[in-house]
């Protein structure tokens, strides 16, 4: 890479290896949907990140395919951000606020592989009939 300004490439994994070995014992406060607060530290937020990323290659994700997530800002879903994306995968939020129809189209319409909730959202994640058939996957 030389003759670039970065040493190395700029990827969402690497801002949280940085706050790992630095700021490592700094903690992360942030408040759960059953509205008590969570803290962790970025060396347990990294930890917690690189097990799920090992969780969603067992599942079968891989590099470029779409992880939808329909959730609020907490831990969890910063935890999915950092391993989806550490993966190669994409990260696809879906906006809580629009109308659950339209919530299925975008996820339809995008091909998202796996879908990650908050369980505020479990009436969202049955299949609506007549608006989202689910795929096949078995072979004849």
């Amino acid at each position: 890479m030389n003759g670039l300004m970065m040493q190395q490439p700029l990827l969402i994994s690497s801002l949280l290896v940085h706050a790992e070995r630095h700021h490592g014992d700094q903690e992360v406060v942030s408040r759960r949907v059953e509205g008590d607060i969570h803290r962790e530290t970025y060396r347990e937020l990294a930890a917690r990140s690189r097990r799920m990323a090992k969780a969603l290659i067992g599942l079968g994700v891989k590099d470029s395919e779409r992880v939808a997530t329909l959730a609020w800002n907490t831990h969890r879903h910063m935890e999915l951000y950092y391993a989806v994306s550490g993966l190669g995968a994409v990260l696809h939020t879906l906006n809580p606020r629009l109308h659950p129809d339209q919530v299925v189209y975008i996820a339809d319409h995008a091909e998202d592989q796996i879908l990650f909730f908050d369980m505020s959202f479990f009436r969202w994640s049955r299949p609506s009939p007549g608006v989202s058939k689910p795929s096949s996957t078995s072979s004849p």
